[in-house]
């Protein structure tokens, strides 16, 4: 199992320098970095950064786009050309930075292409101008794989590519082999979706590119420590995401505030391996046995032995 977790929640309490933190990590036994970009990455070249986690017996797993200032009213999608080039050209620079540190993954989350009123924006517009970019992006980078990650708000009242449904309509017009997209649990239960079915049908058509696992109560992005709100639905996502062989890391998508960043990313890794242990103990065959029946009752059994098989 690959893991990886939040830089940021690591930052404020190793004195702001990346390095540390990195340090942290490799104590912590983790074993690959996922970057925000251009965030992480200012002032340390390909290069540097490689022999950074190279030193701490890291990898990069890939590059997160966080998009700032002048794109607050749109990234890819901005009404401004001149702005939406910024984007395009960020998106780019972010895939050459990935590939030169040895990453595999661009991780693409427009949070401000979306809209806040009605008549604000020209839906049709803005999904030929995203369709547009992704496949430059997309051809512009045929090695690495350009992942959409999407949530439904925050910071705008809507997201433009809100939901697993526009997710995949927007793969199927990009209509590229390398674009897919990353699964935030707690993004999916803001859209009230099952994050199980997400990682069912993404996974079953090689597009699930990235896993982000923490959680939450569906209000809100969270951000808890996983397995603490909804712990059965988080064992029938990673079930699906074990049946259909995702091989990329899973990143813990978590905001400890009040609690050590340590010690909340080491509580994660104990509860990803104990439902990971869950699910071998009954067997990728047993658990589909039972979702066969569809029966409900027989489903809530499985729950129960889930936990028997959690004190054995």
């Amino acid at each position: 199992m690959k893991l990886a977790t939040r830089i940021n929640s690591f930052l404020p309490i190793y004195d702001n320098e990346l390095e540390k933190v990195l340090g942290a990590f490799g104590d912590l036994g983790l074993d690959y970095v996922d970057l925000n970009y251009p965030e992480h990455a200012e002032g340390v070249s390909p290069s540097n950064m490689k022999k950074m986690l190279e030193g701490n017996n890291l990898k990069l797993n890939g590059v997160a786009l966080r998009f700032r200032s002048e794109f607050i009213n749109g990234e890819l999608g901005n009404s401004d050309p001149k702005v939406a080039k910024n984007a395009l050209d960020l998106c780019k620079a972010a895939a050459d930075y990935c590939r030169e540190t040895g990453g595999k993954v661009v991780t693409i989350w427009l949070g401000f292409d979306g809209f806040d009123y009605s008549f604000q924006i020209n839906y049709k517009k803005v999904w030929n101008q995203l369709k547009k970019a992704f496949t430059e992006i997309a051809d512009y980078a045929p090695d690495l794989q350009i992942s959409i990650e999407y949530k439904p708000f925050q910071p705008r009242a809507y997201a433009f590519i809100d939901s697993m449904g526009v997710a995949g309509m927007m793969l199927n017009d990009i209509n590229r082999e390398n674009v897919g997209v990353t699964l935030d649990y707690c993004h999916m239960l803001m859209k009230h979706e099952n994050p199980a079915f997400g990682a069912d049908i993404f996974g079953s058509m090689g597009k699930l590119y990235g896993v982000h696992l923490n959680d939450g109560y569906g209000l809100n992005d969270d951000g808890l420590m996983i397995g603490s709100a909804t712990p059965f639905k988080t064992l029938e996502f990673l079930y699906y995401v074990k049946k259909h062989q995702f091989d990329g890391v899973i990143y813990f998508d978590t905001f400890p505030i009040i609690e050590h960043a340590s010690k909340e990313c080491e509580q994660n890794m104990k509860m990803i391996k104990l439902l990971d242990k869950m699910i071998d103990h009954l067997g990728l065959d047993y658990i589909q046995s039972i979702i066969d029946k569809n029966d409900a009752v027989e489903a809530n059994q499985l729950m129960i032995d889930f936990w028997s098989a959690a004190n054995k």
